[in-house]
């Protein structure tokens, strides 16, 4: 098993910044892909970012590519999600999820911080 709690969520401006952050205990950390998703009201969740085991390799979505930064620390056992630029269209849960380097299932899931972006 491995246990999510993110943080860092909150309201800020259009064009302001926050960063998130992921607390993962359990199993090795190190052993596990990680990403973030998102979900705003009436709609599905989706996916916002994803990194590799080592952080040698990252993905975003096309939505938040160049605006968002994440990034992850396994000795500290966090992944953080900076994100720059905010819109208002940004505002949903933000959910941290984890997935074994081998499957990149996400099978493990935080329980999500709001994060909204007033106009």
């Amino acid at each position: 098993q491995v246990q999510l709690v993110e943080s860092g969520g909150g309201l800020v401006q259009a064009g302001g910044s926050l960063r998130l952050s992921c607390a993962a205990s359990g199993r090795t950390f190190s052993n596990y892909a990680m990403g973030w998703f998102r979900q705003a009201p009436g709609k599905e969740r989706e996916f916002v970012a994803a990194i590799s085991w080592s952080g040698g390799s990252t993905y975003y979505a096309d939505s938040v590519k160049g605006r968002f930064t994440i990034s992850r620390d396994n000795a500290k056992n966090l992944v953080y999600l900076q994100m720059s630029s905010l819109k208002p269209e940004d505002t949903a849960v933000y959910y941290c999820a984890a997935a074994p380097s081998t499957t990149w299932k996400y099978n493990y899931w935080g329980q999500g911080t709001q994060v909204t972006v007033s106009s």
